[in-house]
């Protein structure tokens, strides 16, 4: 299991590693806020597009060399910007980046369901989202670190590096998952199985909750250079949003898997509280920062353990990769399109508006999660 939360964690760390330094350490390529939105959005892009069909294809010939394969394609893209190390060049990584993610990250989640028992599921989604916060955690702070002694180029050298390792590790220690018969499915069963609202409510939550994060890992160093804080400051704040969310996941987790917790009781609070976290963004200074990271923290811990589980609980084994891919792809919309909506916003008016446009669609989530999700 540690290799495929190492890859989770390196999906993360690189993401929010590279998103929470763009706006303050690369003005070159950086030159507005709609800039710094679309290349937050530029890695998720590439995820919407590309997570179902590498979902699928690990249903088909299994997860581990689909795994391996996104891995070692990170490490090359990370690689790319690392020796050309222009604006031009940024783009293109992390376009390429993106690309693999959607290869290894929805391996990894059917993988974790496939070699953990039912019942193990939410302490299993937990663990992994642990390890992947823990990677948000870091991305900020150490992101900051390595930026500042040796620029964008020094982070992503260990990002090609950190690949590289986890490849590696997991072509060692993941075990042959073989492919499951697979009974034939048209277009209309497909539909109707991702209609469902056993597989929409999860995913709409893991959807909200990524938006969220994302915005608050692209956007806050921003509201934190407004008030002032400088850079070193400004990811310790980021990094405390991904911290909350590391420390509630295996909690959450394991109060799914004791009963102590439902999947629609937990997804509800979860977006209420990411809902008032992003409200409290809204508020000037350092306080609101550091309120707006830990409850926008503790709504995504509680929401992603939660939401995965209920999505593995609902797909027969044979389609875990399918239903994961694109479930992550719900997630991708999210993470893409929270930060454009608020760039866009912000553009027109004032980043406190968007953060509070972001806030009230995440709360209409939370209205319709808690009457359709499953119990």
């Amino acid at each position: 299991m540690w290799p495929l939360y190492a890859a989770g964690f390196t999906t993360a760390f690189g993401a929010h590693g590279i998103a929470a330094n763009l706006g303050g350490h690369s003005t070159d390529a950086v030159t507005s806020l709609l800039v710094l939105g679309g290349l937050l959005a530029l890695y998720d892009g590439a995820e919407v597009v590309l997570k179902p069909v590498f979902g699928t294809l690990a249903d088909r010939i299994g997860g581990r060399p689909v795994l391996l394969g996104g891995l070692a394609a990170f490490a090359a893209a990370s690689g790319l910007y690392a020796v050309a190390g222009s604006p031009g060049w940024l783009w293109a990584a992390r376009l390429g980046q993106g690309a693999a993610a959607s290869a290894f990250s929805p391996a990894a989640s059917a993988l974790v369901a496939r070699l953990n028992p039912a019942v193990r599921h939410g302490r299993a989604f937990g663990s992994y989202g642990f390890c992947k916060s823990v990677g948000y955690t870091l991305g900020p702070l150490l992101g900051g670190v390595l930026v500042w002694a040796g620029g964008l180029r020094l982070l992503f050298t260990v990002l090609a590096v950190l690949g590289a390792a986890v490849a590696g590790w997991a072509a060692l220690a993941v075990p042959v998952v073989p492919p499951l018969p697979r009974a034939r499915q048209t277009l209309l069963d497909l539909a109707r199985r991702l209609t469902d609202p056993a597989f929409l409510a999860p995913t709409a939550a893991l959807a909200a909750a990524t938006a969220a994060l994302s915005v608050g890992v692209g956007f806050l160093p921003v509201s934190g250079r407004v008030a002032g804080l400088g850079p070193v400051a400004t990811g310790a704040a980021v990094s405390l949003l991904a911290a909350t969310a590391a420390l509630v996941q295996p909690r959450a987790g394991r109060a799914r898997d004791a009963g102590r917790l439902t999947t629609r009781a937990g997804l509800t609070a979860g977006l209420l509280l990411t809902a008032t976290g992003l409200a409290c963004a809204m508020l000037p200074g350092l306080a609101g920062i550091l309120t707006a990271a830990v409850l926008t923290g503790a709504g995504t811990g509680l929401i992603t353990p939660l939401g995965f589980a209920a999505l593995a609980a609902g797909t027969p084994e044979e389609r875990l990769g399918q239903t994961m891919g694109a479930a992550e792809l719900g997630r991708e919309l999210g993470d893409a399109g929270g930060p454009l909506l608020v760039a866009v916003i912000a553009s027109a008016t004032t980043l406190t508006h968007g953060y509070g446009t972001l806030a009230v669609l995440v709360a209409l989530a939370a209205a319709a999660v808690a009457t359709v999700a499953p119990v």
